[in-house]
């Protein structure tokens, strides 16, 4: 699809971006740039990277496509490093899981020889690094892809959508704000529910969580996600994510009433709910 591709940020996601696109052949030259030393020499030694380069203007000097996948607290800088060395009709966009900020944080920074919409590739594991990446991490997952609602870009959408496709992914395409409504409540929110239960855990015996069964395990598996990263997410979707709480609260006052008043009738209502629910998805 492209003569050259460059990935700012070679963690898991942008790692396993360069091996996808290796793998199916989707460009003539695969480049990263990483602020990580380590990140950097380790793709340097894989034969799904063309290249390394040092700074993020260098990465981006004549590619066709510019990915982020820097933490998304930092994708704005990242790619107004990047800024200056863009060609025309470069298509450039970011892996972050919230949406509006980058949005309005790159209005002024991506020029207009250049074309920035977003993305977000729902795929990931609590392991981070690039030795962690895999070809098949796509597979079959969901991707967003944000065009601006005032966006007249159709075939830079088309183009980008193409290559998430490419990757194995499913798309859907809808307005930033959309998004960050859609994944404060089925990313962010059980993220946070899940970091609570742990942390409800370390209030009592630490055996206790060794004699629990899977469920525990299962409910609080994302939790084990980098703090760093998590935290710049939770900030960059603030007012989503608070409504989502809000929610969560509601939900918990109505099943701590129903145990209050020992109505099973109720308790059975609230249980049912969640079970077809889950069944259906």
């Amino acid at each position: 699809m492209f003569q050259k591709i460059a990935i700012l940020g070679a963690g898991l996601i942008g790692a396993s971006i360069l091996r996808t696109a290796h793998a199916r052949k989707l460009a003539k030259n695969l480049v990263a740039w990483s602020p990580s030393e380590a990140s950097r020499k380790f793709c340097l030694s894989q034969p799904w990277c063309d290249g390394v380069a040092t700074d993020p203007a260098a990465a981006a000097e004549d590619a066709d496509l510019v990915i982020a996948c820097t933490p998304v607290d930092t994708i704005a800088p990242v790619l107004a490093a990047a800024a200056p060395s863009l060609k025309t009709g470069a298509l450039v966009t970011d892996v972050g899981s919230a949406k509006l900020a980058i949005h309005q944080a790159l209005q002024d920074v991506i020029p207009p020889r250049a074309v920035y919409i977003g993305s977000h590739p729902m795929a990931g594991s609590e392991k981070a690094g690039p030795g962690h990446s895999s070809d098949t991490l796509f597979q079959d997952r969901m991707c967003f892809v944000t065009p601006a609602s005032n966006s007249s870009n159709g075939l830079a959408v088309r183009t980008l959508t193409g290559f998430w496709l490419d990757l194995g992914m499913r798309v859907v395409e809808v307005p930033p704000e959309t998004h960050d409504a859609i994944v404060a409540n089925n990313s962010h929110l059980p993220h946070l529910v899940a970091a609570a239960l742990a942390n409800v855990m370390l209030r009592h015996p630490a055996q206790w969580g060794s004699l629990a069964g899977m469920g525990l395990r299962d409910t609080t598996r994302v939790a084990a996600g980098s703090p760093l990263l998590w935290s710049g997410i939770v900030s960059q979707n603030r007012g989503e994510i608070l409504r989502a709480l809000a929610e969560l609260q509601e939900e918990l006052g109505e099943v701590s009433r129903a145990i209050q008043a020992n109505d099973p009738k109720s308790l059975g209502a609230f249980l049912a709910k969640a079970q077809a629910w889950r069944s259906a998805l």
